[in-house]
């Protein structure tokens, strides 16, 4: 091609363009003072100085809204296997009413968070099985209708109101809470490992097994202060103690600069406070009980679900916290 080409009016245009778009570059450049010109992201300043992350805008009720929601799924699994196995019918109601408590309170807890109740229904619209959020949504709603109506056929059967549907309405609840109440449990897990926050973003394959074993705790330590004494409660009891000691030591051998905030700070104390009443503390407590005298063991019992179900609370109140310090914290 011809030098001559390059002559033509439309490239000379541009070419002007481009002078123009330069000159005023530097002049604004120049404009700027230099400690503030570069506008790029970098390690050290984030940028403009500001997270690459942004914080979530959850407020109290979110926390509780993930430990109701814990210990509500656990007991429900609870009692339908309490009720398949013939075990105490005190264990079976006491499960149901901490389920039914659950599916009451949790629904109040996150419409509180949206702000308005539409928005609650609003998620009910379109059912998106890659959204954790819109999956979780609709295991309530299940859970909710099935817990509802177990304890609904219970209690018409104690009363002989229409025995066989109160029967059938029984046992519909039952099997609809136990296949719910799992997936409630710990699609809360899910969701916050489902977000760019580092600290939570890192534990994804955790926290669904996290949340579930701190909601056993949970439930376990209620119907055992409720005064439900059965054996298996015991090692249910022992066996999240265990796996909870597990997750705290996890927590305390990671190196990884993305996980600083669960060690670190007030994040940090809270997410050790929560471990160890959750962990190592009803551990020893129920270990040391399985060796005393029935009357002694039970206080133990008793002394280790309560640091249980203070645990789970805790625990969960300190993840939330632990994203916002991820959040602040977070660099490219």
């Amino acid at each position: 091609m011809s030098d001559a080409a390059y002559t033509r009016p439309e490239f000379s245009n541009e070419i002007e363009k481009e002078q123009r778009l330069t000159l005023i570059q530097r002049e604004a450049a120049a404009l700027v003072p230099s400690e503030t010109r570069v506008a790029v992201a970098s390690a050290e300043r984030g940028y403009y100085d500001l997270p690459l992350v942004k914080e979530p805008t959850w407020t109290w009720e979110i926390p509780l809204y993930f430990f109701v929601g814990g210990a509500a799924g656990t007991a429900s699994v609870i009692a339908g296997m309490a009720k398949l196995t013939g075990a105490s019918p005190k264990l079976v109601r006491d499960a149901r009413r901490i389920s039914l408590a659950g599916a009451i309170l949790s629904p109040v807890f996150l419409i509180s968070d949206l702000g308005r109740p539409e928005r609650f229904l609003a998620m009910l619209r379109v059912f998106k099985p890659q959204s954790p959020m819109s999956v979780g949504v609709y295991v309530l709603v299940a859970f909710s209708g099935g817990t509802t109506a177990a304890n609904l056929g219970a209690w018409m059967r104690a009363r002989s109101m229409f025995p066989e549907w109160a029967l059938l309405l029984e046992r519909i609840g039952d099997v609809a809470a136990l296949l719910f109440g799992l997936p409630l449990a710990t699609y809360t897990g899910v969701l916050i490992g489902a977000t760019a926050i580092p600290a939570w973003n890192c534990n994804a394959s955790l926290l669904p097994a996290h949340f579930l074993v701190s909601g056993l705790g949970a439930s376990v330590g209620m119907l055992e202060l409720a005064g439900n004494s059965t054996p298996a409660l015991q090692w249910l009891g022992l066996g999240a103690a265990v796996s909870e000691t597990a997750v705290g030591a996890r927590i305390e051998r990671e190196t990884n600069p993305s996980e600083a905030p669960l060690k670190r700070g007030s994040s940090g104390w809270l997410i050790r406070a929560g471990g160890v009443l959750s962990g190592p503390v009803p551990l020893v407590l129920r270990t040391v009980s399985m060796f005393m005298k029935p009357k002694r063991a039970m206080k133990l019992r008793k002394y280790a679900a309560l640091s249980a179900v203070i645990g789970s609370a805790i625990t969960r109140v300190a993840w939330v916290q632990a994203g916002h310090a991820s959040a602040q914290q977070s660099r490219p």
